[in-house]
């Protein structure tokens, strides 16, 4: 059953679709996906009931990245509230919709009172990932201030709306919370043509440290991902559209910009956002950790040695 189907069925006036709750969370052994923690528990026991079901939400979970996060979430045993704009986008969740599992909370996620919704129906909020993102082009010449701050927004609202939602939350349970931001690599290298895009990351990044320091001494975390190049259901359609040599020479670029020689799949990026919801990452916070397999600690030079043929025990003389 399509979502927009159960939408008739159950949606309220409020844009929430109401899933089935009390069901126990599957958990892992030993593993508790809960968010991170800030005092001790006795040895072997965590602070979390593990019987009860960790809620999470997570904005624009349709797609790509963002529908990893929430597959690998539920796998977990999470009740998921998913934030997105265009409600065909969650199609594949209806099994989990019917469920309980994922609660779909159609809406722009930069606005305060959709992410207050997204909050109110997790119930105990244990963890929030902000991942709603656009993509805009642009050139800061051709276009009056006012727009080029619009376009910023349009990256940086949605982060801001979604973590003082969460926040608030967390501090109005008196319980610990996590914070994942979805930053990338153009918030540290910039990419031509898409100023607005590194610009709202780079503000991302900032607040993400800064919330960091703000509210670790309630116990909530804050920290952020910068991802590479990941192969989504964009890129693929960008791909499918080039021709053979400039297919050929995307991948190339791909081979010298991420050491590993490949893009990014959505489910490492999930694993490492699942890690930092997690209690195993409780002493992590305001840490902004690059999931792009080395393309943050490359450094291209025309003097580089050839990998492909060369003895990785040269020295290319280059300093």
């Amino acid at each position: 059953m399509a979502v927009a189907a159960l939408r008739c069925a159950s949606l309220g006036r409020d844009g929430l679709v109401s899933g089935r709750r009390g069901s126990k969370a599957r958990q892992r052994p030993g593993l508790s996906w809960a968010a991170g923690l800030g005092r001790a528990a006795p040895a072997g026991v965590s602070v979390y009931d593990r019987t009860v079901t960790s809620s999470y939400v997570v904005t624009g979970g349709g797609r790509g990245v963002g529908r990893a996060i929430v597959e690998r979430l539920v796998e977990e045993g999470g009740r998921v509230v998913v934030v997105e704009f265009d409600e065909r986008g969650l199609d594949w969740a209806a099994e989990h919709v019917s469920a309980g599992r994922v609660v779909p909370v159609v809406g722009d996620a930069s606005d305060d009172g959709v992410v207050a919704r997204a909050a109110e129906a997790a119930g105990e909020l244990r963890g929030w990932v902000n991942n709603a993102a656009v993509f805009p082009g642009g050139w800061l010449h051709g276009m009056p201030a006012s727009e080029a701050s619009a376009l910023i927004s349009r990256n940086l609202d949605p982060v801001l709306a979604g973590c003082a939602a969460a926040v608030r939350a967390f501090l109005a349970s008196g319980k610990p919370g996590s914070i994942v931001n979805v930053s990338s690599h153009q918030a540290q290298r910039a990419v031509r043509g898409a100023f607005a895009y590194a610009t709202a990351k780079a503000a991302v990044e900032g607040l993400t440290r800064a919330l960091a320091v703000d509210y670790g001494p309630h116990r909530v975390r804050v920290n952020a991902v910068a991802l590479g190049s990941i192969a989504t259901e964009r890129s693929d359609a960008y791909l499918a559209a080039l021709e053979p040599d400039a297919r050929d020479g995307f991948d190339r670029e791909i081979r010298l910009l991420q050491p590993l020689g490949r893009m990014g799949r959505t489910g490492e990026v999930a694993e490492a956002v699942a890690f930092l919801l997690s209690e195993r990452s409780s002493f992590v916070n305001g840490a902004i950790i690059p999931v792009d397999g080395g393309r943050s600690a490359v450094g291209r030079d025309p003097e580089e040695a050839d990998s492909a043929h060369g003895d990785p025990g040269e020295s290319s003389g280059v300093s």
